[in-house]
Order: structure tokens, then C-alpha cells, then sequence
């Protein structure tokens, strides 16, 4: 006959079996969710990725392709204003100053051509009242004189004087159609320039003219010193403030100040204060005597 031990063990026996197949049942039942999940979280995402565009995503891309095609704009603004300003320079800046220097009279004087010769070749064009460019070589030049005086030629037109009795201020002086004495066409034609003063008109046609304080040998034709003025300022100040904006916003946004910016650099060599020498042997102390009180324990 068994024993009381032996149908114990027998039973435990039996009631431990079964546990290995609901080991194996919940394993792979847990197996099974973390498959699930997986696949739960990978069809988030594919989901996510392949949802469209929110409105604050799309303003920002329109944002920055806006910022890509006005930086070019402005860095290209900012080379022409560059090669604006140094076209203008000899073609504007350059006159206008020594038209200023210069100091011509306000307002016209009266003058009359006294001589207009016409020349050939570059040896004989040695000067010319008028030449159609400003660097161009001048084979062909109109050479007129003028003899003026002072009286203002309104004043002239009310009370004409008979051209043999005028005591001539300066007389036989070159005459030139501009301060510049070129220009370009059609603002300066010297064919029109030489049939209105020269030709028939010699010693004959009293003109407006206007004359130098500073150098009173020099008389031209065309002269406004307000037109001079604002030429002169919108020449220096246009392409100059184009090239600042430009180089200010660029920089503003593509080379910012950090917030270290402001701070001041530190010097290394600056020795520390009596303030810091006190606080620093204080902490010396502390250290010492908490390693004494750890060494005690």
C-alpha cells in the first residue's frame, strides 16, 4: 500500500504539469500583442507620413522661398548700386563738384560770338565747344569764342545797347556748350549747338551765357545750379542707400547677433578682488575640515 507521502508527491506531481502549456499559451499570446502593437504604431506612422501639409507648414515653405528670392534680388541690388555709383562718379559727381567750385553765375549775362572756326583732325581739334561724348577722341570740332558783359541779359533785352559801344568785360574767351563742354546725344547735339550760336549769328545775336567767378575765362551756354544740386545728391545718395539696405537686411538674417553679443568679453587676466580671495579661502577651509571629519569617521 502507498504511503501519505506518496500520494502527496503524486499529486503535486500532477498539478505542476499542466503549468507548462499555459507558459507556452501566455508567451506566446504576449508575443502576439507586441505584433499587434508594432503593427498598430507602424500604421501610425505610415499614416502620419502620409498625411498632407498643414497650413503653418505651408506658409513657412512659401516664407522661406520668398527669403531665397529676395535675398538674390538684394544681392544683386547691391552690386549694381556699386557699379552705379562708380559709373557715376566720373559722368555726374565729378562735373557737378567742379561746376560748383567753379561758382558760375545764377543767372545769365550777355554775350555775343565773337569768331567760329571749324576744324578737321585730331591735331587741329586741340579744344572744341562741343563734343558728342566725353572719352571718344575728336576728329571734327566746332571752336567758338564769345566776347560778354555783365549786364544781365533781362536787363539787356529791356534796354538793348548797340553792340559797337559795349565795353566788353572779357572778350574772345572760349565758349563751351556745358561746364563739361561734352555730353550725349540727344541731350547735346553739336551740329543744332553750332547753327544756333556760330555761322550767321557771328558778331551779329546777343545770347544768354553764364560765367565763372572763380576763373571768369570760362563762359558756357547751359547751366542750372539747382539741376546741379540735385543731381549731385541723388548720384551720392541713392546708390548708397540701396547698398545699405541690402547688406543690412542680408546680414540681419543671415549673420545674427547672438545674445552673447551684448555681454562683455572676459579678460583673463584680471586678477581677482578681495571679495573672491575671501570667499575662495573660505571654501579651502570647508574642504579641509569636511576631509579631517571623514578621515575621524
Amino acid at each position: 500500500m502507498r504511503s501519505v507521502n506518496d500520494l502527496r508527491s503524486s499529486q503535486s506531481t500532477l498539478s505542476a504539469a499542466p503549468s507548462i502549456p499555459n507558459s507556452k499559451s501566455q508567451t506566446s499570446i504576449a508575443s502576439s500583442h507586441s505584433h499587434t502593437s508594432q503593427k498598430s504604431t507602424l500604421s501610425i506612422k505610415s499614416k502620419d507620413s502620409d498625411a498632407p501639409l498643414t497650413r503653418e507648414e505651408i506658409i513657412a515653405a512659401y516664407l522661406e522661398k520668398a527669403k531665397w528670392y529676395t535675398s538674390v534680388c538684394l544681392g544683386t541690388t547691391a552690386i549694381l548700386s556699386v557699379f552705379a555709383f562708380l559709373f557715376l562718379i566720373p559722368f555726374v559727381v565729378d562735373p557737378a563738384i567742379s561746376a560748383l567750385t567753379l561758382d558760375f553765375q545764377s543767372e545769365p549775362v550777355t554775350c555775343v560770338v565773337s569768331e567760329h572756326i571749324y576744324f578737321e583732325g585730331i591735331t587741329n581739334c586741340t579744344w572744341s565747344s562741343c563734343r558728342e561724348g566725353c572719352t571718344n577722341a575728336q576728329t571734327r570740332c566746332h571752336q567758338l569764342t564769345v566776347n560778354y558783359t555783365k549786364i544781365l541779359y533781362k536787363d539787356w533785352v529791356k534796354n538793348p545797347i548797340d553792340l559797337e559801344l559795349v565795353d566788353w568785360d572779357v572778350a574772345d574767351t572760349r565758349f563751351l556748350i556745358n561746364t563739361e563742354g561734352c555730353g550725349y546725344p540727344p541731350f547735346v547735339n553739336c551740329t543744332n549747338f553750332a547753327k544756333e550760336y556760330g555761322h550767321n549769328n557771328v558778331g551779329t545775336k546777343t545770347f544768354p551765357c553764364y560765367y565763372s567767378r572763380a576763373e571768369q575765362q570760362k563762359v558756357v551756354a547751359r547751366f542750372n545750379v539747382s539741376e546741379t544740386i540735385k543731381h549731385l545728391i541723388l548720384s551720392i545718395i541713392i546708390p548708397n542707400v540701396l547698398f545699405a539696405i541690402s547688406i543690412g537686411v542680408l546680414s540681419y538674417w543671415y549673420c545674427p547677433c547672438s545674445k552673447n553679443c551684448s555681454r562683455k568679453p572676459r579678460v583673463y587676466a584680471e586678477f581677482p578682488s578681495a571679495k573672491e580671495k575671501k570667499i575662495k579661502s573660505w571654501e579651502i577651509e570647508y574642504e579641509y575640515e569636511s576631509e579631517e571629519c571623514i578621515n575621524k569617521l
